[in-house]
Order: structure tokens, then C-alpha cells, then sequence
């Protein structure tokens, strides 16, 4: 340990032991095995958790390997998020097959704290404006949903046609801390609320992006009505849905989807095929609102813009949307999505451009190796301007704030 974090140990004990505490709970360990493995008794640990012992700094040195932590991310001066796994407890509890979701939770708990001291160490807030909790008790899930998926169009000023750039307006104007991230198969999504970085979403990296989007709607609704629960999103729902799930989806179709504009887009697309609405066009338009086929023809179902049962006929025929859209010539995207919040990996890389932390500090942050870090670093500095020769132009972050 260098002499500034010896020194940290006794800056202020009651932030060190409240680190102490979650790392010991990320790690899931209770606090007579986690005495056990630093030699000490139980209530000495139990003192150091509480900021009334000191922390000798060998035995920082041994936490720290044991909870799978740096020295220096225990020292931070911040307190840590409030923990994230007890938030989602009640939400394991009732959902199946979640078995690998507390090591996940686990993990967007280290994003949180680490999102929270770029935060600390570049003097700044995390950006976006909340809107109050809306509450829809004794409303219709459906109806309530429709109404506030409008507010929230017209309030981040998006009209009623397709969202560009979802995630970016999610994060950047509403402020949700977004992550993208490995999640088994039959979960789309993880919401929770914690102070003080507030909303965080957690998508399923291996779902295709259309899916990805749908989920992050359906995550946006709950943090709209029901801030102070944290919730585990299945891609399918018994027959009767939760009344919470039924009213996401349909903010979802509203939000993503919008009565207006689908509307107009296809009478439009009627009339230029002579009446008729064939499935090549309903590829067409779900590419549009960058939805899944079967996403968008639900909602025109719903709309009654087409006749029920039509995405049941278009599966008993083998409908392949994704070959349909091929042979359209519409750019499929399945590529992989980062796995940051874009305003996490600014932050990290002004922070390395600026000398305050270094290469090896910013690939922990990023959470890759040295040459990760320096692709991810020349990714994030790159313009979309060109030079006289031609070439990528970069942008030296460093000299650009100077």
C-alpha cells in the first residue's frame, strides 16, 4: 500500500466501513466467514464495519483479496450505492431460472460504484432530468400507458415518429444509467433504482437489437410508475401477466411505436400497393421503427389496422422475418452493443486525456486490458470528419480542453 491510501485508512472510517460491508455482501459472504479468513474475531470485524476500529493496512490488503477488490476502490471516499442484490431479492424471489443473476447483480453493482466515482473525480453530475413518479393506481394498464408513453414523447420533443438513437435519448435527456450485458436467455432486463445514482437498466447483450430496445422501453416504464422497486424482466409472461408487466409492454408499443405515426405510415403504405398491405411491407415498417416484425404487427393488430391472428398466420406459414428482410435489402444489425453507458466511458476517457487517471486505472473502469483500453480511448476520441489526407481525423482530448 503507498502512503496516501495508509493515510486514507483513517481519513474517515465511517465511509471505509460501509465499503467494507458491501464488498463483503457483493461477495456474499457472512461476517463470521469473513472474519475467519482475515484471523480475527467476529465483533472486530463487526468494528470495522461500523468505523469504530481501524483498518490496519494489512489486513486492508487481505480483504481486498478476498472481496475481489482493488485497495483503492475500498478507499474511495464516496459511499458506496446502497446495495443493489438486497434491492433485488423480493424480484429473485418470484422469477424462475435466475440462478446466475446474483453474480450479474453483483457486477452492476461494481458498475454503479465505478460510475459514481468518474462522477466524484471529474467534479460533475450525471445528466438527464427526472420526471415526478406517475402513479396509475386504478387506472387501465393499457389506457394509462398510451397517455404517459405520450407525455414523455412530447416531453423529450420526439413527435410521434420512429425514436433514432434510443438509448442515447434514454440516457443523455431522460438519465438512465444503461448497461449492456450477458444475462440469461429468459431474462430481457433488470431495472433498479439506487441512490444516489438513480436509474439503472441492465439489457440483455446476447437478445438482437430490436429486442434490446423493446426492453429498454418496457425498463423506462417501470422507472416512470414504480421507481422504488427493482424488477427482473422475462421475455415471456404466463397467460396473466402481472398488471405491472401488462402495463410496460403496452407503454413499450405506445412509447416505440406511437398510434399517429403508424397510423399515417400505413394508410401510406396501403395506398402505394394498391389497398393491400403484403408481408415484405410489414418488414418494411417494423425496420422503420426499428422493432421486431412480430413487435409491430401486435400493435397493428391491437390498432385493428389489420386483422387479429395475422402474426399467428404469418408463424403456422414459417414467416422468416430476418430472411425477408435480407432479400429487402434492409440492413439487419446484429452487432454487439457497448457495454457502458456512453456518458460512463466520456467521463473515464476526459478523465485519462486529462492526466487524472491512468492507462491501467482507465482500463479497470472500461473494464478490459491495456490494449482494450487504448482502442476503446482512440473509439471515443475519433470524429467523424476526415483530414486533408483522407484519414480519420483524431481528436486529442487533452489539447482540446486545454
Amino acid at each position: 500500500m503507498t502512503s496516501g491510501e495508509v493515510q486514507a485508512l483513517r481519513a474517515d472510517h465511517g465511509t471505509l466501513g460501509a465499503r467494507l460491508r458491501a464488498a463483503r455482501e457483493a461477495r456474499g459472504l457472512t461476517q463470521a466467514q469473513a472474519a475467519v479468513e482475515l484471523g480475527v474475531s467476529r465483533p472486530l470485524l463487526i468494528a470495522m464495519e461500523r468505523g469504530s476500529r481501524d483498518v490496519q493496512p494489512e489486513e486492508m490488503i487481505t480483504l481486498a483479496r478476498l472481496y475481489g477488490k482493488q485497495v483503492s476502490e475500498l478507499l474511495r471516499p464516496t459511499t458506496p450505492p446502497v446495495a443493489i442484490g438486497a434491492r433485488f431479492r423480493a424480484a429473485l424471489a418470484s422469477s424462475p431460472e435466475t440462478d446466475r443473476l446474483p453474480l450479474l447483480i453483483a457486477r452492476l453493482e461494481e458498475l454503479a460504484d465505478n460510475y459514481l466515482d468518474l462522477l466524484r473525480r471529474a467534479g460533475t453530475e450525471p445528466p438527464g432530468q427526472y420526471p415526478p413518479v406517475r402513479r396509475i393506481d386504478h387506472l387501465d394498464p393499457v389506457l394509462a400507458a398510451e397517455d404517459l408513453a405520450t407525455e414523455e414523447r412530447n416531453r423529450l420533443g420526439l413527435g410521434d415518429g420512429p425514436v433514432q438513437r434510443l438509448r442515447e435519448v434514454l440516457e443523455v435527456d431522460v438519465g438512465l444509467r444503461i448497461f449492456v450485458e450477458p444475462l440469461p436467455s429468459r431474462v430481457a432486463g433488470l431495472f433498479v433504482f439506487v441512490e444516489p445514482l438513480g436509474g439503472c437498466v441492465a439489457v440483455n447483450a446476447n437478445h438482437p437489437p430490436e429486442r434490446r430496445g423493446w426492453t429498454l422501453a418496457h425498463e423506462y416504464a417501470h422507472f416512470l410508475v414504480s421507481r422504488d422497486r427493482a424488477e427482473v424482466t422475462l421475455v415471456s409472461y404466463r397467460r396473466q401477466a402481472p398488471e405491472t408487466e401488462r402495463f410496460a409492454d403496452a407503454f413499450a408499443a405506445s412509447f416505440l411505436i406511437p398510434r399517429s405515426g403508424l397510423s399515417r405510415r400505413f394508410n401510406e403504405l396501403k395506398r402505394s400497393n394498391a389497398g393491400h398491405v403484403t408481408a415484405a411491407g410489414l418488414v418494411q415498417l417494423a425496420h422503420t421503427y426499428q422493432v421486431s416484425v412480430q413487435a409491430l404487427t401486435l400493435r397493428l393488430e391491437e390498432l385493428r389496422l389489420i386483422r387479429v391472428g395475422t402474426w399467428d398466420r404469418l408463424k403456422d406459414q414459417n414467416f422468416q422475418p430476418r430472411t425477408a428482410a435480407q432479400m429487402l435489402g434492409l440492413q439487419v444489425g446484429d452487432q454487439a452493443a457497448e457495454s457502458l453507458p456512453f456518458y460512463y466511458r466520456l467521463l473515464a476517457t476526459q478523465l485519462y486525456a486529462d492526466g487524472d487517471i491512468t492507462e491501467g486505472q482507465l482500463a479497470r473502469y472500461l473494464g478490459t486490458d491495456i490494449v482494450g483500453a487504448r482502442r476503446a480511448y482512440q473509439q471515443m476520441t475519433q470524429t467523424r470528419d476526415v483530414s486533408d489526407d483522407g484519414a480519420s481525423q483524431i481528436v486529442d482530448l487533452a489539447e482540446a480542453v486545454g
